[in-house]
């Protein structure tokens, strides 16, 4: 029989920043702006963002937030993270990086931001640890998180998406 061909994960990266890119405008009028806002809200020091994705979240910052270090793997998401890092009203700097290995130092953040990204993270467990390490004793996790559907067809649809979303 025919063999099925998994497409290069380079391909399916840009695949999946593309689409991203494109459908995260939708999403945020849909309700993903308020969780966003409600995300950063008080957030005060310095903070590091994991997974920035586009940069939807640097709008939020307000002062007291000193500065973020906005850490995002995917070299198109990333670009177009530092375009909205221009337009924020607080310093952020956008950096190659990812979730199981954070460049920082040791307790340096008063707060971690991670949204929408632990579903894509390989090791959930790791990257926790990655992010106890960075924050300072007492520092915060803000997180905003898929979860699965309440209703059953939904559900379905979640658990027949998996498989392909651990790819993208």
């Amino acid at each position: 029989g025919a063999r099925y061909h998994r497409p290069p994960p380079r391909l399916l990266r840009a695949a999946f920043s593309h689409l991203y890119a494109r459908f995260s405008p939708l999403a945020e009028a849909r309700g993903g702006r308020a969780h966003r806002r409600a995300l950063v809200a008080g957030l005060e020091g310095r903070v590091i963002e994991i997974g920035c994705g586009n940069g939807l979240n640097f709008v939020h910052y307000q002062a007291p937030v000193s500065e973020v270090l906005a850490v995002e793997p995917d070299r198109r998401l990333r670009h177009d993270a530092e375009a909205a890092a221009r337009q924020a009203s607080v310093a952020i700097d956008v950096v190659d990086g990812h979730a199981g290995r954070l460049p920082a130092g040791d307790a340096c953040f008063d707060v971690a931001v991670v949204s929408l990204v632990l579903c894509s993270v390989p090791d959930v467990a790791g990257a926790l640890a990655e992010i106890l390490r960075v924050l300072r004793p007492g520092g915060q996790l803000r997180f905003y998180e898929h979860v699965a559907a309440a209703s059953d067809p939904l559900r379905r649809v979640q658990r027949l998406a998996t498989p392909l979303w651990r790819q993208l």
